[in-house]
């Protein structure tokens, strides 16, 4: 349930403005919203009379940063924490008796990228953190990073191999797809290994000394095989897909960007191909 669509304010006096949307859930207008938590608590246990005749299911609040004073009076009004961003919180509450909370929960993963950027001469570009799980290891790795709020995963990875070496390459495919739970916060994580291939003419590579201990092109052996990825079965079944790659076996998912019926969404998606070139629909 997600709140968007037709402008809706209720009737009854001092009951706050919104918007409904299409799961008969009520959005909280923002501009609305009493500055003092004493004023909102009143507004809200005035608007609860005009939820309930109208059969709203879900309500949804979403409180400023200059209001964040008045959350301890949105869960007094029976609202529950959603998620927070870093300039807002936003707030549930859940409308309907004796039946449990169907209102969508929180982002349930965080998404990221690692890179396997194979130049002409077949060897894959390899980086040493400053910071991590490998810091002081002396292990050489792949590019990674995480997906940016609108970001496709193929911008990701070029952003990511430009921004950590200077190197300016483009999507190429992606070679495997990783799911783990428990990783952050309790939230699950979703990596995806994608392939690029870089610009030609490109002979100097730029670290990111803020990140970086160095950056290097490395034979595919050199790279899969150090004691560190051996010994792992997760890290080695990645690094054979890159190796492959780099070593003209490729097995990769190419893009599609795909613009709905009514132009209001692109969509990103990753299918097999006999081709192997990406696209627009």
């Amino acid at each position: 349930m997600t709140a968007s669509s037709s402008a809706q304010t209720p009737g009854k006096k001092d009951a706050l403005a919104g918007r409904e949307d299409a799961y008969n859930g009520f959005l909280i207008d923002l501009e609305g919203l009493p500055s003092s938590p004493e004023a909102l608590l009143a507004s809200l246990r005035a608007s609860e009379a005009v939820w309930r005749e109208r059969a709203y299911r879900g309500i949804w609040l979403r409180l400023p940063k200059r209001l964040a004073g008045s959350t301890g009076a949105a869960v007094e009004a029976g609202f529950e924490f959603h998620h927070a961003e870093k300039e807002y919180l936003m707030l549930t509450r859940w409308m309907v008796e004796g039946q449990p909370d169907a209102l969508p929960p929180n982002a349930s993963h965080q998404v990221g990228i690692g890179a396997c950027v194979v130049n002409e001469h077949g060897k894959i570009l390899a980086v040493r953190e400053l910071y991590g799980p490998l810091r002081g290891t002396g292990v050489w790795k792949l590019p990674t990073g995480l997906v940016h709020v609108g970001e496709d995963i193929t911008e990701t990875a070029e952003r990511e191999v430009l921004e950590e070496t200077g190197v300016r390459a483009r999507f190429a495919g992606v070679l495997g797809v990783r799911q783990a739970h428990n990783v952050a916060f309790g939230k699950s994580d979703m990596f995806f290994l994608v392939a690029l291939t870089p610009e030609p003419g490109q002979t100097e590579l730029r670290p990111q000394l803020e990140e970086l201990e160095g950056a290097c092109w490395m034979d595919p052996a050199e790279l899969t095989e150090q004691p560190h990825f051996v010994k792992r079965p997760l890290f080695q079944s990645m690094l054979r897909a890159c190796r492959d790659w780099a070593e003209g076996r490729p097995a990769a998912l190419h893009q599609r960007k795909i613009t709905s019926d009514d132009e209001q969404r692109r969509d990103l998606i990753l299918l097999r191909s006999t081709g192997g070139e990406d696209g627009e629909l």
